[in-house]
């Protein structure tokens, strides 16, 4: 499927009414957790391409291309608040978190298994282990606040248990740029996968940014801004694989075209009758966003869509599914890695008086400041052992031990990390 060759049916429209934006929620007891995922991703989406578009808009002083961006872009204001909408009131924050994490986890490692560029697939692999950890760590604390075991909520698609542990993921700020794509024709297939992931750490970024503001106990809190912090780095290394010399109307191309594939995909997956129907409309609409943008370009910059995207032919579905074994496989064979600039490196092979040690010092002392770690250890003390849900014992032996939290894998030797 082209979508460069296709026009939207009939029923289209770019401006709804109220009720339009208005569905019914889902159940949050009976849904799938990969439709509640879903949603997620497309709310991140949605959001990339409304911040895009304003910055594109403050970027040129051709009224028209403005209007042109308006249009679109409050299409897809009311898209968002349309998937907004289908989040029911009794799903709670850490209810709703779980689900970003679980996103996190499923997505990166589809990605990660199809893409071909060796810079995305390490970055994919790098963050996974990263994600896969924070939903160990919202999962126990859920637990701990509610009773309530995230392995229902994750369907039991997704293993919880610990991955590089999160105080390890705090690292310096130069350590979080990587080289772009820039290579001449990429395959399509890792445009998408470098927009879409983008996006979507983006979209975890500023919900735990507002989350960590709002969090009704001082533990939440707290989770929510460390946590936030390292998702910070994440769309750091993400935007920065993105190609910088497209142009303002070729980036707007690209959008508009991962929206359709998205959408696309959605509906092929999805389980849900009804909100089958929606991912049906929504990727009608995204057709006349993908047409309008087609025709900027072609005006302004005198080109067409296949001089930005050669192939536009869809790829394979993205499909939301379960990764257990890969995730285990990467976490078995890189869990003490860390970045060093644009690489990856074992954290034994760094200088003691490195970047990376530095940091750690810096913002990790004393211990007992680091929520992460110390959320663990007050389940621990009052449980017995932490919260998890495997199919087999961790990959990683030394993260086996369920009476303690493992501060050690994924950073220095505990001697480099003290003052002097």
């Amino acid at each position: 499927m082209n979508p460069f060759e296709m026009r939207p049916g009939k029923q289209a429209e770019l401006i709804l009414d109220w009720a339009a934006i208005r569905p019914e929620p889902y159940d949050k007891r009976s849904v799938d957790p990969y439709t509640r995922t879903r949603l997620i991703l497309m709310n991140g989406t949605e959001f990339e391409n409304v911040w895009f578009s304003h910055q594109f808009s403050r970027h040129t002083v051709d009224n028209e291309v403005r209007r042109q961006l308006a249009l679109i872009r409050r299409s897809e204001q009311q898209q968002q608040k349309l998937l907004c909408h289908l989040k029911p009131l009794d799903e709670t924050m850490l209810e709703h978190t779980i689900g970003y994490e679980q996103l996190a986890v499923d997505l990166t490692a589809h990605l990660a298994k199809r893409v071909s560029d060796a810079g995305l697939k390490n970055a994919l692999d790098f963050a996974l282990l990263e994600d896969f950890d924070h939903l160990y760590r919202y999962a126990d604390y859920l637990d701990m606040q509610s009773g309530e075991k995230a392995e229902n909520l994750v369907g039991r698609y997704t293993e919880i248990m610990p991955g590089r542990p999160t105080i390890a993921h705090h690292r310096h700020p130069y350590d979080s740029i990587r080289y772009p794509m820039t290579g001449a024709n990429p395959p399509t297939l890792d445009v998408l996968a470098a927009n879409v992931i983008t996006a979507a750490e983006q979209q975890t970024m500023n919900y735990y940014m507002n989350v960590a503001a709002n969090y009704p106990e001082e533990t939440g809190k707290r989770l929510y801004q460390e946590i936030g912090m390292v998702e910070e780095e994440h769309v750091s290394q993400y935007g920065s694989l993105l190609n910088p010399n497209l142009s303002w109307l070729e980036n707007l191309l690209v959008h508009q075209y991962t929206e359709c594939w998205l959408y696309w995909s959605c509906h092929e997956t999805e389980t849900d009758t009804r909100i089958r129907e929606i991912w049906g409309f929504l990727f009608e609409q995204e057709l006349m966003h993908l047409h309008i943008a087609q025709g900027l370009l072609k005006e302004c910059e005198g080109k067409e869509w296949h001089q930005v995207i050669p192939d536009g032919e869809f790829p394979h579905p993205l499909r939301l599914e379960s990764n257990i074994p890969y995730v285990r496989q990467i976490l078995g064979g890189t869990v003490c890695n860390t970045a060093l600039r644009e690489y990856y490196e074992p954290v034994d092979s760094l200088p003691r008086n490195g970047t990376f040690a530095d940091y750690q010092r810096q913002v990790n002392q004393p211990i007992e400041n680091v929520t992460s770690h110390t959320v663990i250890e007050e389940y621990i003390r009052q449980k017995g052992q932490d919260y998890r849900y495997e199919t087999a014992p961790n990959p990683v032996p030394p993260l086996r031990d369920r009476s303690r939290d493992d501060t050690q894998v994924g950073r220095l030797p505990e001697q480099v990390l003290q003052k002097a």
